[in-house]
């Protein structure tokens, strides 16, 4: 799980889970449901696996729209779903662009260890990244 402020800065990488985890679990061991529901209103823009998420913390979790015909669906909801589902992801776009930067990292875009060992590994570049994004916001290269 990633987390980034509006102009796509990392602000915290958590560490990955050795097995397959869905994001909802993942984001309530963390503790996020729980800050989200009990802290200040801020609103967190999540992809669809966190769908269902916004219920849980009082709507301060935005969601791509659920579809809700699955088949034949009218023609003015495809339309509506469609236009609602693009303004989403042009307002998550800088949040996709930074997870993809920190997958460009050697050390992630070719890791072949052990999946134990790789919460280490994304913190490193994590760190990495959002010191290189520090320093390229300040001017100064290091």
């Amino acid at each position: 799980m990633v987390v980034t402020d509006a102009e796509g800065r990392l602000l915290f990488c958590s560490p990955a889970e050795p097995a397959s985890c869905a994001d909802i679990p993942h984001a309530r061991k963390l503790g996020l449901v729980k800050v989200l529901a009990d802290g200040p209103a801020v609103e967190i823009l999540a992809d669809a696996g966190y769908q269902g998420l916004g219920a849980q913390t009082g709507g301060r979790a935005v969601t791509p729209p659920h579809r809700k015909f699955k088949k034949n669906p009218p023609e003015w909801y495809e339309e509506m779903h469609k236009r609602q589902h693009k303004a989403h992801s042009s307002r998550r776009i800088r949040v996709e662009h930074s997870i993809g930067h920190l997958k460009n990292w050697r050390p992630l875009a070719r890791h072949h260890g052990r999946r134990e060992h790789m919460s280490v590994t994304i913190q490193a570049v994590a760190g990495l990244h959002s010191h290189q994004q520090a320093a390229t916001a300040s001017g100064t290269r290091t």
